[in-house]
């Protein structure tokens, strides 16, 4: 993919990928024409602002919006390239409190970006959405509102015409220390020396920051329109995670929390019908393609999956130990003093 004189658009900007893929860019594609970090939060972009200052890297734009207003939106997208769409309410309890800002972030939102993306002016070549492994068989509202939004990027591939735009989704699950998780939880918890579990048999995905990004810029490089990539990640058991935080705290089972889940999955046994493996990554494709199945297999050297394969976090084969889990932590802490 060619980066030099594109313009870049990040919603949620200012959360925790957002960060990294900001660093990325501005490391990596330094000739990018415009990076424009979109968010509702001005105190964030604030902040921001003074580890990435526009004065000093003449490519960032700050731009105040909300995914929620079709017409900012629109304004957004103006002369942009690329989009990556990371905007979310995604607390899980917080939207099951107030689900219909949930949907109208999450939903509508998504359909606003699709929208201005379309737009006869629109200059929109790849939009890659950021997705959850929460919206795979979800069993809570943020999952729900998710995979509603999967299903909307994967089907607006169906409508652009002869417009050169093609839409992806990525699915990955908890990124290791961002903002929300349980890790930056439990190092608050270790302070009175009690650890809160919901359920001891709990496991779930773990990606890397790093590899959140290397995701993003895989599917913005080689997406073809309409796939649903998936990485291949290690899981980790939530008792091993409080021991690796500290041994010596005391653990606590409160139980399980509304629209919560003991193991996560990120491909059902329904999925498998349309799951490839390409590698690094697998590749949920749509019933009906735009594009030539063989061609695209023969490209990424793909392989169909086998009838009634799931990709779950209790039942994966790799694993993350307590120490591996504990130089994780160090870094993430290591990090946080930067």
């Amino acid at each position: 993919m060619e980066y030099k004189n594109k313009s870049i658009l990040i919603t949620g900007g200012t959360g925790s990928l957002g960060y990294a893929l900001t660093d990325y860019f501005l490391k990596n594609h330094p000739e990018l024409r415009r990076l424009i970090i979109f968010s509702r939060d001005e105190q964030k972009q604030f902040k921001m602002a003074q580890l990435y200052p526009p004065n000093i890297y003449k490519q960032i734009r700050y731009f105040i919006g909300d995914v929620r207003d079709p017409k900012r939106v629109l304004r957004a997208i103006n002369g942009v390239d690329f989009i990556i769409h990371a905007a979310a309410m995604k607390h899980v309890p917080i939207a099951e409190y107030n689900p219909d800002e949930c949907v109208k972030t999450n939903v509508d939102g998504a359909q606003n970006i699709i929208n201005a993306s379309l737009e006869p002016i629109s200059t929109v070549s790849r939009v890659v959405a950021l997705s959850t492994d929460k919206a795979c068989a979800p069993i809570n509202l943020y999952g729900a509102t998710k995979l509603t939004s999967d299903k909307m990027f994967i089907s607006a591939n169906n409508f652009t015409g002869n417009k050169n735009i093609r839409f992806s989704v990525v699915r990955y699950g908890n990124v290791f220390g961002s903002n929300g998780s349980v890790v930056p939880f439990f190092l608050k918890q270790k302070e009175n020396g009690l650890l809160t579990i919901t359920d001891p048999k709990m496991s779930r995905f773990n990606i890397s920051i790093e590899d959140g990004v290397k995701m993003v810029i895989y599917a913005l490089n080689n997406a073809w329109g309409g796939e649903l990539f998936v990485p291949k990640i290690p899981s980790y058991n939530i008792v091993d995670l409080a021991k690796a935080v500290c041994e010596k705290s005391s653990i606590k089972i409160i139980g399980i929390r509304p629209g919560e889940k003991i193991h996560e999955e990120m491909i059902t046994e329904s999925d498998s019908y349309n799951t490839y493996d390409l590698g690094l990554y697998y590749s949920i494709l749509p019933t009906q393609l735009k594009w030539n199945l063989k061609d695209y297999l023969k490209k990424f050297r793909g392989e169909k999956v086998i009838e009634g394969f799931s990709y779950n976090s209790g039942k994966n084969k790799e694993w993350l130990t307590v120490d591996q889990l504990k130089k994780l932590i160090k870094t993430y802490i290591n990090e946080q003093k930067i």
